[in-house]
């Protein structure tokens, strides 16, 4: 089964008397325990794509289902309940709160998901190698090091699907390649489907799958 899929989803805008077509016709699938990439020049359609597929908007037409079971056609109030138990977001800015700590990042998404086991958390930060860092604020982390808690705050609610905007755009070369390997890693470990929207060429190798967006149009590279 697909953790996620499209069927036939486009998205239109109206500006002025124009209507822009961000993202036409577009299926698309991922299995649990893929990892895709999805690249693409700026304003050809990437973010559009990511946001329908986080349930943050509706397509125009269309559908997307998660797990087989419809999540566009729902209410938001149940979209967002949806989001919230079936995706993991990691942002290219790591989007960590400025005044918690390592660990107290996690407890946030405690209160809001209020289903997590307690001994899990101190596993994933064990794993991504950041242990030691638990009682530090992000300010005292390294970029990289910053995205290691981002990556372990988007597992931490077992989500089904992660989605990475840019996750390696404020890196370095070898940092990027680190948090890219571990995506990999964790999207075969833990069988999740991961989908990372990315400028970096040089990252698609750990990839499953490629996929180009040019012109709001969708296509799988070879």
């Amino acid at each position: 089964m697909n953790a996620i899929e499209f069927k036939n989803v486009t998205k239109s805008f109206k500006d002025g008397d124009e209507i822009i077509e961000a993202l036409k016709c577009t299926d698309f699938s991922v299995k649990k325990g893929e990892f895709v990439a999805i690249i693409g020049p700026s304003g050809s359609g990437k973010s559009t794509f990511l946001t329908i597929a986080g349930g943050l908007q509706a397509p125009s037409n269309g559908e997307v289902f998660i797990n087989g079971k419809t999540f566009s056609g729902k209410k938001e109030k149940e979209r967002a309940k949806l989001r919230f138990d079936e995706i993991g977001f990691i942002l290219q800015s790591s989007n960590l709160v400025p005044f918690l700590t390592v660990k107290n990042q996690l407890k946030l998404v405690d209160k809001i998901t209020k289903n997590m086991a307690k001994t899990k958390g101190d596993e994933l930060f064990e794993q991504l190698g950041i242990s030691l860092l638990v009682n530090k604020y992000p300010e005292d982390l390294s970029g990289g090091e910053r995205q290691r808690v981002a990556i372990v705050r988007a597992l931490y609610h077992d989500p089904t699907i992660i989605l990475a905007d840019e996750p390696t755009a404020s890196l370095d070369t070898d940092k990027a390649f680190e948090v890219v390997k571990i995506l990999a890693e964790e999207s075969k470990k833990k069988n999740k489907a991961i989908i990372m929207v990315t400028h970096d060429l040089r990252l698609v190798d750990y990839c499953d799958k490629v996929y180009l967006m040019l012109d709001g149009i969708l296509t799988e590279k070879h």
